[in-house]
């Protein structure tokens, strides 16, 4: 009966209309703001912060810095409002979805679509003269990876987590361009890193919804192998691996004994959740992995600032 009502205010266009008239602006604005999925929207800043500060061994160029920022925000905020129109569909089979400004018809679809492409556009418009075309051109890849290879992947393979891995780690490596104009060995370091934390991250997400993946048919891990033998065991193994990738920057990009102490801390902090996750198969564990997870990056941010800064 609810997804019933949810259709219907999503295929009526004058019902949208009016409510989007009567509703209070603050309200409104909270919608679209959801649609651009800030809690990932950060995470994609945050990594590109990390390849900036990693290919910036002198003196920070603040300005180019500011609008390599707001550009990659601006195009991690467009690719989040085109993902929630190309799945509102799907996202009203899922309680945990359902309730999203789509959906629950609180936004027109087409107005959803419009705000994403105008983000994308304004995004990638204004990382190409700001900063250098190469940047411009990793985050229109993204888009593409993300939107039209990683999102239509969901329904059809397991492999779609590792796929998606590859739009998730290129904003990284987008920031270290943006500071060198190159495609150098540090950037590709920290892109690893950005794309074996991944699998954890959404391994552990997909396992504590898998009945709704599984009401949506999304050809999740947790939804193929239900048992989480398969899960389980990769989430480990991609945690496990961040030991000897989140090394890298030591070896390849001039971080110093301060940043491999604090990075294999962290590894070791991660895998601990990861461990318990692989022995209980438990939604509390999962999603323990998931909160690690989500700390990882700032905090190897914060250990390469802190590099830098002494």
């Amino acid at each position: 009966m609810e997804e019933t009502r949810a259709d219907s205010a999503v295929l009526a266009p004058q019902p949208l209309k009016a409510v989007a008239a009567t509703r209070p602006v603050p309200a409104l604005w909270r919608d679209y703001l959801e649609l651009t999925k800030p809690e990932i929207s950060f995470l994609v800043v945050i990594s590109a912060l990390a390849g900036f500060l990693l290919g910036s061994p002198g003196a920070l160029d603040a300005w180019r810095l500011v609008w390599t920022l707001v550009g990659i925000a601006l195009t991690a905020g467009g690719v989040g409002a085109l993902n929630h129109y190309l799945e509102y569909q799907l996202d009203k089979g899922m309680r945990r979805t359902a309730e999203r400004p789509l959906p629950a018809g609180r936004i027109a679809p087409a107005r959803a679509r419009t705000f994403g492409n105008v983000l994308v556009i304004a995004g990638i418009g204004l990382l190409c003269p700001t900063t250098n075309p190469l940047t411009a051109v990793l985050a229109g890849l993204t888009v593409v990876l993300y939107l039209y290879v990683y999102t239509p992947l969901k329904r059809k393979t397991t492999y779609n987590t590792l796929v998606g891995t590859l739009p998730g780690a290129l904003p990284a490596l987008g920031g270290y361009a943006a500071a060198t104009g190159t495609l150098g060995a540090g950037g590709w370091a920290l892109f690893l890193i950005l794309a074996v934390w991944q699998m954890p991250h959404f391994l552990a997400l997909a396992w504590m919804y898998r009945k709704d993946y599984a009401r949506a048919d999304f050809a999740m891990l947790p939804v193929v192998e239900p048992d989480g033998t398969s899960t389980a065991r990769q989430t480990l193994l991609f945690t496990g691996l961040l030991l000897p990738v989140g090394a890298l920057p030591f070896f390849v990009a001039g971080m110093g004994w301060l940043y491999l102490g604090g990075a294999l801390l962290l590894g070791l902090w991660f895998l601990r959740p990861a461990l318990a996750f692989y022995r209980t198969r438990s939604n509390q564990d999962a999603r323990r992995v998931l909160k690690a997870s989500i700390l990882y990056i700032p905090l190897l941010l914060a250990l390469i600032l802190v590099e830098r800064l002494i």
